[in-house]
């Protein structure tokens, strides 16, 4: 999966955010199984880039909720 860029995520409305760290959780999980089966391989960065993404837009939402 290509990583999002911080300008498409603001772009987002939060329905759209909470959906994209929804899909993203579920693959985050999947991931972290095949590592931990071992089947992995050499994706092993995308585990660090797809819990990047999530704190990414969860840090979004906060910053929408505070402004409010």
């Amino acid at each position: 999966m290509a990583r999002i860029k911080l300008k498409v995520l603001r772009e987002m409305n939060d329905r759209d955010l909470t959906e994209k760290m929804d899909e993203l959780t579920s693959e985050l999980t999947k991931l972290r199984s095949e590592g931990a089966k071992g089947t992995l391989k050499k994706e092993t960065a995308s585990i660090r880039w797809t819990r990047r993404d999530i704190a990414r837009i969860k840090t979004i939402l906060t910053e929408r909720v505070e402004n409010n």
